[in-house]
């Protein structure tokens, strides 16, 4: 056959539609209309442009900086990423679907836990309510970020999961005299600790750590007990104990803690639990004098980034916007929120406020996924889904989240913005990587909707990614601040 020959009117044509096709991208013709300069201010203010490779997770670590030249700043780590001494346990690394499973139970015992305390506030079955202990009970293994503490003199160095919504710290203890799981750190053995002390039972730090756990006050051959138990089966059980609790150089302090000696349940590597919730002996609580029960946070935006946990006021961010806790939850672990709004692309949802004030709602670091009144999620839902109506939807594979696209033809895609508003009038911008969960065929709204609108909200986790969120004890009041870490 011969070479095909092209004519020179057909290449000189040709060339003119090239030129005419960047003539009209330069003018803002998208997908066949013009675009004019206001609708392109606001499709770059209210959604964001989302490379699709950023969704899944990376096998590298890209640590950030921010924050940790802050006064008595720790390094805060997703427990699974690559920058996680538990990423070397890659036989127990939790699905999407796991994880996901994880979440749902945390949740219920969050609602059985509430409804205990507040019977009428919540929408949970009986036989639920009653199952779980008063004041501990929740679900630790959906819990997704640790620090390292150092314990002990001379310390060492323990990783522990990070929760706002509970309030006794431990760690696994030497001799492990019933149960032990396996932990990568060493296990702390008090005997090396030329600073540990165990605490007596007739003190009355022990006769407060049965009021502050709801058990009986339990001893063993004089020494104080003890006891928690969670609603997805872990539990720790052992000696309450005090010894020095290094968190800088410059930050040693006397503590209080649990030394686990009877240990089960999903912490998957970890060495135990860090306990920042409202009640007495909590982390905060216990650094009252020091920090003046005043912290804050910041969940990175990837497994493979880091964040910062830090304790006092230096170096919050001028930026930071408080709203002031909700007073449904005085007397709990938890710390309440009063949302008032949500948008999407811009458009604030109709969304009356009496559906979020039935329902109350709380902040939680274990909880993954937020988890909103169904009337409100039902409204959210409906508006994602018709600015995204470009995109395909799928059937879901990680129920019982339920807006799925396959993104994997799109090297990019425009999603619109998601805010959410609480009393105060502060405006909270829900970071790019906290609205999708991800796996390799499909990426979900990373929202749920509790099964009634009595069911208690949760602003979880991942809707906090970036956030500086500062909690204020003495203030009563949490603040959040943009771009607090990458």
């Amino acid at each position: 056959m011969g070479a095909t020959t092209i004519s020179p009117a057909f290449l000189s044509a040709y060339l003119i539609f090239l030129q005419c096709l960047v003539c009209s991208l330069k003018e803002g013709y998208v997908f066949g209309r013009r675009e004019s300069s206001a609708e392109s201010h606001h499709d770059l203010q209210h959604n964001h442009i989302i490379q699709i490779s950023s969704l899944l997770p990376s096998n590298f670590c890209t640590p950030s900086t921010q924050a940790l030249d802050k006064k008595s700043a720790l390094p805060l780590v997703h427990k699974h990423g690559p920058c996680s001494q538990l990423h070397q346990d890659k036989a127990n690394i939790p699905t999407d679907a796991e994880i996901i499973l994880l979440d749902e139970a945390r949740v219920k015992s969050i609602h059985s836990k509430l409804a205990k305390i507040n019977p009428g506030s919540t929408n949970v079955k009986q036989t639920d309510a009653t199952t779980l202990p008063a004041k501990d009970g929740l679900v630790i293994g959906s819990a997704s970020y640790i620090v390292t503490i150092g314990l002990g003199t001379p310390k060492k160095d323990l990783s522990l999961i990070f929760d706002t919504g509970s309030d006794i710290t431990w760690t696994q203890c030497q001799p492990c005299a019933v149960q032990c799981y396996q932990q990568v750190e060493p296990i702390f053995s008090p005997s090396e600790s030329s600073t540990y002390s165990n605490i007596s039972c007739d003190s009355e730090l022990c006769r407060l750590l049965a009021f502050v756990t709801g058990n009986p006050q339990l001893c063993q051959d004089s020494t104080c007990v003890y006891d928690v138990k969670y609603g997805d089966g872990s539990a720790s059980t052992g000696f309450f104990a005090m010894d020095s609790l290094t968190l800088t150089s410059n930050d040693v302090f006397n503590f209080l803690f649990g030394c686990g000696q009877h240990n089960r349940g999903e912490l998957r590597g970890s060495a135990g639990l860090l306990g920042l919730g409202r009640q007495q002996l909590s982390f905060p609580s216990q650094f009252e004098v020091a920090y003046n029960k005043f912290f804050s946070y910041c969940l990175p935006s990837t497994a493979s980034s880091t964040g910062f946990l830090t304790f006092g006021n230096s170096g919050v961010s001028p930026s930071v916007k408080f709203t002031p806790l909700s007073t449904e939850y005085q007397g709990t672990s938890f710390y309440g929120l009063d949302i008032t709004g949500i948008s999407v692309g811009g458009q604030k949802l109709p969304i009356p406020e009496f559906v979020f004030t039935t329902a109350g709602a709380v902040i939680d670091s274990g909880t993954d996924v937020t988890r909103l009144p169904p009337t409100a999620y039902a409204v959210l839902r409906f508006e994602f889904r018709r600015q995204m109506s470009q995109y395909r939807m799928v059937r879901s594979q990680i129920p019982p989240l339920d807006t799925c696209y396959d993104f994997r033809r799109y090297p990019t895609v425009l999603v619109p913005t998601i805010r959410f508003f609480f009393s105060g009038d502060v405006e909270v911008p829900i970071h790019k990587e906290g609205i999708f969960i991800s796996v390799p065929s499909q990426s979900c709204l990373a929202f749920v909707g509790n099964e009634d609108d009595t069911d208690i909200a949760i602003f979880g986790g991942r809707q906090q990614k970036t956030l500086e969120v500062v909690y204020d004890g003495p203030g009563e009041r949490i603040g959040f601040a943009t771009g607090g870490c990458a």
